[in-house]
């Protein structure tokens, strides 16, 4: 995980952010343990609390679950879930204001496509 922090979201929510991240791109897959709250804690120089608070709305959405005296554990259906999850909140949240952001710029969906090709090295 990264250890740079922005003012502008609560640090308790942005680290749910990596953790989210995390499991989605497969380093931490279902079944295993997430880091403890003292090793990130210790680790990032977090109050523990913050930690625990970003683990507790993980655990309360169903991403992670709970095993006394074991920790915190990604649950089978995460990756899924949190796809999900994302993919409805970056087409309500985020894609509006990427969409109006194009159309204020005259850029046509065509031109996109080619650009992004030709960025990426992707074949139309």
């Amino acid at each position: 995980m990264n250890a740079v922090w922005n003012d502008t979201t609560p640090i308790y929510l942005q680290l749910k952010a990596r953790i989210v991240a995390m499991v989605l791109d497969g380093l931490i897959r279902p079944g295993e343990a997430v880091p403890s709250v003292r090793q990130v804690a210790a680790e990032y120089q977090l109050n523990p609390i913050t930690v625990s608070r970003a683990y507790q709305e993980l655990a309360d959405e169903g991403v992670v679950e709970k095993r006394r005296g074991l920790g915190m554990f990604v649950t089978e259906d995460a990756p899924q879930q949190l796809l999900e999850t994302e993919r409805r909140q970056f087409l309500r949240e985020e894609w509006p204001l990427i969409v109006e952001r194009i159309r204020r710029l005259g850029l046509s969906w065509e031109r996109l496509q080619a650009e992004f090709n030709d960025a990426t090295g992707a074949k139309p």
